[in-house]
């Protein structure tokens, strides 16, 4: 009889744990949820006169994607941002398969390091080194993919170097641009332009008249894409 009720108790405790454990996994996927990027109406595409538009022009981005889409998505990131890394990792590769290889979208990406990230403007330079010979998106993918290597700890010179010689860079010419340090007007450029569009965070995406904030699902921004510029059939 002891031994009945023992194995009811269990039972009991075992359906309890069970449902406490169903409300913490609904309660991290509404967390999770929560982090989607929320839409908002974008401002004019260049705000702050003639200086915004000079920092566009020096340092006009990375682009990826035909001349002849429809539509520019411009995406202000920052490589040592967590939430851009997840974009990046998770998103980025539907985005390019789907929407800018066919020719839907044209991909812009601009430089906006933010203040408190001390790292980030070293991976920025480098990858803009690396751009030099037409590795800046080989680059690109390194840096997201390894930030939990170079971005915390000692040795950031070091690691974004062994990334660089993943990405397929000359190591020569690589080493002789970081020493150079000639990208770090332009970058601070960069920056000063994401600033005078309103942007505060990373990552922050216009899409045409729409301005997204946060990351943001393959199916929500393909969504936006669609509204804006629909498939003519």
């Amino acid at each position: 009889m002891a031994g009945a009720v023992a194995l009811k108790r269990f039972y009991v405790i075992l359906a309890v744990l069970a449902v406490a454990g169903g409300v913490a996994i609904w309660q991290l996927g509404r967390s999770r949820a929560g982090q989607a990027g929320t839409v908002q109406v974008a401002p004019a595409p260049v705000t702050g006169g003639a200086g915004a538009a000079g920092a566009a022009e020096a340092m006009p981005g990375y682009v990826m994607g035909s001349d002849s889409a429809a539509l520019e998505v411009v995406e202000y990131a920052d490589f040592q941002c967590p939430a851009c890394r997840i974009f990046s990792i998770l998103t980025m590769p539907d985005v390019v398969e789907r929407l800018v290889r066919p020719g839907r979208i044209r991909w812009r990406f601009r430089d906006f390091p933010l203040p408190g990230h001390d790292r980030s403007p070293l991976a920025h330079h480098a990858a803009a080194c690396a751009g030099e010979q037409g590795k800046f998106w080989a680059m690109h993918d390194q840096l997201y993919a390894g930030q939990d290597q170079w971005a915390a700890g000692g040795g950031a010179d070091r690691k974004i170097r062994d990334l660089a010689r993943t990405a397929g860079v000359d190591l020569g010419q690589y080493d002789e641009c970081t020493r150079s340090r000639r990208y770090e007007a332009r970058l601070a450029a960069s920056r000063d332009f994401a600033a005078a569009q309103g942007v505060q965070s990373t990552p922050t995406f216009v899409i045409g008249s729409v301005r997204v904030s946060g990351t943001i699902p393959y199916d929500q921004l393909k969504a936006i894409v669609d509204s804006l510029a629909p498939i003519r059939r």
